[in-house]
Parts: C-alpha cells; structure tokens; sequence
C-alpha cells in the first residue's frame, strides 16, 4: 500500500497527445516526453485526433503538419474550432522550414512550432514553456 502511494505523487502528470504517422518519430517523441514524467497517447492516423483528444483529455497536443488522409493543418483548425478543445495548446512539428510555414501553422492555431529534424532540448523546452502556463 505505500509503494502504491509512494507513486502517486501529489502532482499530476501533464497529459500529452502526440499526433504522428511515422513510427520512429512517434515512439521517440513519447519515449522522450516519459522520461519527462508526462504521460502520453500516441495516434497514427491523423482521422483520430479529434475523438483521441476528447478522450485523453491532454494539457498538450504535439501535431505533425504533414499526415496521411488529413493534414494537420486541418486538425489544428478542428481542434481550435471545438468548444471542449480548443483551449489545449498545440505544438506543431514539422519538416516544413520556411518562415511563411511557420506563419501558415500558427495562422491555423498552433502554440509553437519545432522543425524537424528536432532538436531534442529545443522540443523539451518547447513542451515545458508551453505547459508552464497552467
């Protein structure tokens, strides 16, 4: 019983939904963001986000901008559409490098934006600040 609540600590873990079609780069950005002490969902198939997202109920949504079937271009503006979800932020990662492409995600909704590929200091701090201000 007090190892069960030796790992309850009083404070909660952020929840992070991390919206990523390649493997490698899903499992590596929740492998990371574990060793953090956040929790994590991973979704492949972008059509998921939304419902994950209700579901998860995460402090923070990491969205890869180019997905099979819908962009996250697209699930960035559903999301900040959405009465219930629109106030998660939304960190957008991309291989997508031009100033007008930054521009472009953070017209659509996103909090923050990290190139690929990542730096992985740079994506940590970019999750931190992010989550700073709750």
């Amino acid at each position: 019983m007090d190892e069960e609540m030796a790992e309850d600590s009083p404070a909660v873990a952020k929840r992070v939904l991390v919206v990523e079609d390649n493997e490698l780069n899903l499992k590596l950005f929740c492998d990371l963001l574990r060793a953090h002490e956040y929790t994590t969902e991973g979704v492949r198939d972008g059509r998921e986000a939304v419902a994950a997202a209700r579901a998860f109920a995460p402090d923070l949504i990491v969205m890869d901008i180019q997905l099979p079937h819908v962009s996250g271009f697209d699930l960035i503006v559903q999301l900040k559409a959405d009465d219930a979800l629109r106030s998660i932020p939304i960190m957008a990662v991309t291989a997508y490098a031009g100033r007008e492409d930054e521009e472009r995600i953070r017209a659509a909704g996103a909090d923050a934006y990290v190139s690929k590929p990542i730096s992985l200091m740079r994506f940590v701090d970019a999750v931190q600040a992010l989550l700073k201000s709750d």
